[in-house]
């Protein structure tokens, strides 16, 4: 999986203390990229895109 061209973000709700948070690359073409912020050169989990939405939408919206 070529990762090079990834521009990774966290969420807008990460703390500034960089605690358990992750980061999303989804410029890639074809898949969206989810890797751990505090680990940025390990394992990373590749999404299709609708597969990425799907989970999105039903995360639970807290306050």
């Amino acid at each position: 999986m070529e990762l090079t061209s990834a521009r990774w973000r966290k969420s807008t709700r990460s703390g500034p203390d960089g605690g358990n948070c992750v980061e999303v690359a989804d410029n890639l073409p074809g898949l969206v990229a989810v890797r751990d912020s505090k680990d940025p050169t390990g394992p990373v989990l590749a999404f299709l895109p609708t597969a990425w939405r799907t989970f999105v939408a039903h995360l639970p919206i807290h306050p």
